[in-house]
């Protein structure tokens, strides 16, 4: 009898780099999502709802400023700010060990301009 021989591919390889691939791309996606710049947030007791379409500004723990994560200046936030709609929903997000008045001050410039819907964002406690 003649052995019959069969021409296959083997795809264990190609299901070994897919993976990888796919590996990469969950971890990409995690830190694009959650944003570079690292800030613990405060703690609140009850969940907030989610803004769409905001303009974000981090306070990081060193008191630095980042317009939609770009880093700024106060004065170069002030500009930023003149340029948007005042109807523009602006979300503040302040570490929580920065000082006060970093917070205070980026509050104190977003009321000056005259945005109505400004937001802090707060992460819920552990119980």
């Amino acid at each position: 009898m003649e052995d019959k021989h069969f021409d296959y591919m083997n795809v264990i390889p190609l299901v070994d780099v897919m993976m990888v691939l796919l590996t990469i791309v969950l971890m990409t996606s995690t830190f694009i999502a959650s944003g570079i710049i690292p800030v613990e947030l405060p703690k609140v007791s009850e969940d907030q709802k989610a803004v769409a379409k905001t303009a974000t500004i981090i306070v990081d723990n060193r008191g630095l400023f980042y317009f939609d994560s770009a880093p700024v200046t106060l004065q170069g936030l002030r500009e930023k700010i003149d340029k948007l709609k005042r109807e523009t929903p602006v979300l503040v997000k302040a570490d929580r060990y920065v000082a006060v008045q970093a917070c205070v001050d980026v509050l104190d410039l977003l009321s000056s301009a005259g945005f109505k819907k400004v937001g802090l964002q707060t992460e819920r406690k552990q119980q």
